[in-house]
């Protein structure tokens, strides 16, 4: 379940309970919701099987979203390579697209920079799904784990790639 921390002064405010952290991220723009998570999918399904296990949320979603493409992201601590590819999210940036993830094991840790309000670190865990809007400013950490598993989906992959806040402006919380 989603843990929001809002930076809203020298001590965060944790928001744990899930219809005020939907609430608090509905205000700033950010979409979350909770899906029923498939105890029959365990570490060896294949991306092709938890696609179809989830083809109808995903369906549904695709449609009042235009988004065309899902696929599964599977971030381990013994990855090759794991540092320098986190490093790519772990600045502040935004995309020219929606970044959608649908957490089916591990954990990351989305921290938001949205305007005018403070910067918020929403912790999402299996059955969380989160949906930062393009254009919105944020950046990721894998938890202590370092591992998340994911579905993500998009309007077109090319729209992905990440674009930096100029170091000078970049907000940097934990």
């Amino acid at each position: 379940m989603a843990k929001l921390q809002v930076y809203d002064g020298a001590t965060p405010t944790c928001i744990t309970d899930q219809s005020a952290v939907k609430d608090y991220l509905a205000k700033i723009n950010i979409g979350f919701e909770r899906w029923p998570t498939h105890a029959d999918l365990g570490s060896g399904t294949s991306s092709d099987d938890i696609l179809a296990a989830y083809d109808s949320e995903v369906a549904l979603l695709s449609k009042q979203n235009g988004y065309t493409t899902a696929d599964v992201i599977n971030i381990e601590a013994t990855m090759p390579n794991l540092d320098a590819m986190l490093a790519k999210f772990d600045k502040e940036h935004w995309h020219d697209e929606d970044e959608v993830r649908f957490i089916l094991d591990g954990l990351g840790i989305f921290h938001i920079n949205p305007p005018d309000r403070p910067v918020v670190a929403v912790t999402v865990t299996a059955g969380d799904l989160l949906v930062v809007p393009k254009g919105t400013k944020h950046w990721f950490h894998l938890g202590s784990e370092r591992r998340v598993c994911a579905i993500r989906l998009f309007q077109d992959t090319r729209g992905w790639a990440p674009h930096y806040t100029p170091t000078d402006t970049a907000v940097s919380y934990p």
